[in-house]
């Protein structure tokens, strides 16, 4: 090998070096693609104020790089959602992308992160295929997948001894996969699914699905709803009459961030999720009081979700000293990290989705009261993940 040669590799190294600094050094962008209009608005609000949370609790940086925030409404429509992901990746340069709350929408995220190789982390939709067949490297989620609350709420209703069931949700990724969970779980335990009702996304009209639940006379009903479908829902059902004679279970969004709108309605309705409002261990309390002093409303599932996709951000960027082009230490880091969440410990699956409790929670006035744990440690099967 010639002087020259010799030498230019050396210059190379010299470069490289402030070049690597230069970049770990430089202000994150992180693109928060999530619901600011429409029936998801208020969980995208909470999600971000979560994320912020956790950077300001930092001083505002993670892996000492400032954190720049890049927001696009991705307004809960699919149809959106790859245009809107690659403004982010494209226009924007965003270094990380975190979003979003609609399965479709997440689907379409994860599909350009996986061929992008730009690190994505889920903080709400659940869709299975995430973490599923579309698992990657890259793209890890801090929130659940479907099919975790909604097994959970399975084994729950078929211990209550109930054995004929009604399921309604709406006709998407999210409510199909919750009432799949639901269903393997329920039928393992002796009990049927004897009808499946649906009703297209965001539509609310219920009325004619509960004259069908009426008339079924099942058991009990299974139901997946969120956001103001869930608000309206939960009224619809008491005003029919149903909650009277036919009891209401449901996936905890049934009742996290609604329970203010449907007031009375709510009580007492049993609910399967990852958080619930009476925790009562420190790490909760510290969370909850900081969220409420910042942003003058009391934290729900949402803003936990928020707080800890950024929490695992920081983690995987501590471990490559800022550095995300280092993606397999970024990747292992997360890992192997035992995240310590104000829902309590959590680990990451062989897809990345967390192997978390889920709570069994009753609705008590204006809160998710903790029953107990209705799952321990529930790990998604991470069905088709080739990782």
């Amino acid at each position: 090998m010639s002087k020259f040669t010799l030498g230019w590799i050396a210059a190379a190294a010299l470069l490289a070096a402030p070049l690597a600094q230069a970049q770990s050094t430089a202000k994150l962008k992180v693109g928060l693609m999530l619901p600011y209009t429409g029936t998801f608005a208020a969980l995208g609000t909470a999600i971000e104020n979560g994320f912020r949370l956790y950077v300001t609790e930092q001083g505002g940086k993670l892996a000492g790089r400032e954190v720049e925030f890049v927001k696009v409404d991705d307004e809960s429509d699919p149809a959106k959602a790859t245009d809107n992901v690659n403004k982010l990746i494209k226009r924007d340069n965003v270094d990380v992308l975190v979003g979003t709350v609609h399965s479709g929408v997440a689907m379409a995220m994860a599909k350009v992160a996986k061929d992008s190789g730009t690190p994505l982390i889920v903080p709400n939709a659940g869709a299975d295929a995430v973490t599923g067949p579309m698992c990657a490297p890259n793209i890890f989620r801090s929130s659940f997948s479907n099919w975790q609350p909604g097994y959970a709420m399975g084994e729950v209703v078929a211990k209550k001894g109930h054995k004929n069931v009604v399921t309604i949700t709406w006709k998407y990724a999210a409510g199909d996969e919750s009432v799949r969970g639901f269903k393997e779980a329920f039928e393992k335990g002796g009990g049927k699914v004897v009808k499946e009702l649906s009703l297209p996304f965001p539509n609310v009209e219920f009325q004619a699905l509960l004259t069908e639940i009426a008339a079924a006379k099942p058991d009990a009903v299974y139901t997946f709803f969120a956001g103001g479908g869930a608000v309206k829902f939960v009224k619809d059902y008491a005003a029919a009459g149903l909650k009277k004679t036919i009891p209401l279970y449901g996936a905890g969004f049934l009742t996290d961030g609604t329970l203010e709108a449907q007031g009375a309605d709510a009580d007492g309705l049993l609910t399967t999720l990852h958080y619930a409002d009476s925790l009562g261990t420190p790490r909760d309390n510290a969370f909850r009081l900081a969220y409420a002093k910042s942003f003058k409303l009391q934290p729900d599932v949402y803003a936990v979700q928020g707080y800890d996709a950024a929490q695992m951000l920081g983690i995987g960027l501590a471990a490559t000293k800022g550095d995300l082009s280092k993606k397999a230490e970024f990747a292992a880091a997360l890992e192997k990290a035992r995240i310590d969440s104000p829902r309590g410990a959590f680990t990451l699956s062989k897809g990345h989705n967390p192997v978390q409790d889920i709570y069994l929670r009753q609705v008590s006035g204006k809160e998710n009261k903790l029953i107990g744990v209705a799952s321990k440690a529930l790990a998604d099967p991470g069905r088709g993940c080739r990782m």
